[in-house]
């Protein structure tokens, strides 16, 4: 797995959703197009665990969570960054969505949950806040920003 095969399976995502807004709408319409067992959805979770194993995914590690930033936000994704985080039983660093977030949840573990969302697609609109939790076991979350924009605090 390389990050331009990476980049080619998340742009069938990207150009469906680029230039909408980040609410409601967006999520149901991410979970009926890409839902949690659909193709598309299981190509981005096999190249995560892919790329995690050749070790250049997740590669760094703090508070018991391993993370990375993978692609840069750039105009061929629409603008968006693309995160990964593997994270079991864990409380994330409380941070600031200034444009919003997507995340595509891929437990682990069966019924693990972040956020108390099972697997799919959870959209967090702009200026949106929270402490990542996943909890029930083990979890990959891949987070699209819009432009790369996080902004970490203490709340």
């Amino acid at each position: 797995m390389t990050t331009a095969e990476l980049r080619e399976i998340l742009s069938q995502v990207t150009t469906r959703i680029e230039g909408r807004s980040l609410d409601s709408d967006l999520e149901a319409d991410l979970n009926s197009e890409f839902p949690a067992d659909g193709a598309v959805t299981a190509a981005i979770f096999t190249a995560c665990r892919d790329a995690i194993a050749e070790g250049w995914m997740c590669n760094r590690e703090a508070g018991g969570i391993r993370y990375g930033r993978v692609i840069k936000a750039d105009s061929g994704l629409g603008r968006f960054s693309v995160d990964v985080v593997d994270m079991n039983e864990v409380v994330g660093p409380y941070h600031r969505h200034p444009q919003g977030e997507i995340d595509l949840i891929m437990p682990l573990t069966p019924g693990a949950t972040f956020d108390g969302r099972s697997a799919g697609w959870l959209v967090y609109g702009p200026d949106s806040s929270h402490a990542p939790t996943v909890a029930g076991g083990n979890a990959l979350v891949l987070y699209l920003l819009p432009y790369g924009a996080i902004e970490f605090s203490r709340s």
